[in-house]
């Protein structure tokens, strides 16, 4: 089954995700490795982005788009309860402290 995003084919999540945005991953996320100087161009450009008018709404349809990956793939959320802790015993009356 084919993926299409915006008329654009996506192969991979990565791309679904990009597409869906209108920018790369890399741009929010960071690339493992970039420099100090790196890290500011790309924080400056994203401040960029999130300035523009067209894209003042990319945190409210980010949340959106991450509930709904959510509702649509619980799987990835398998969480397994873990067994709770034993409770400690009170302090018996008259013992040492």
């Amino acid at each position: 089954m084919r993926n299409y995003v915006c008329g654009q084919r996506a192969d991979t999540p990565q791309d679904v995700l990009e597409l869906a945005l209108g920018t790369p991953l890399a741009l929010w996320l960071g690339e493992e490795g970039e420099g100090e100087q790196e890290r500011a161009a790309r924080l400056d450009a994203a401040r960029d982005i999130l300035a523009d008018p067209e894209y003042r709404d990319l945190p409210d349809a980010l949340v959106r788009l991450a509930a709904q990956v959510i509702d649509e793939h619980p799987d990835l959320f398998n969480v397994v309860p873990l067994a709770r802790p034993a409770r400690r015993r009170a302090a018996r009356k008259g013992a040492a402290a």
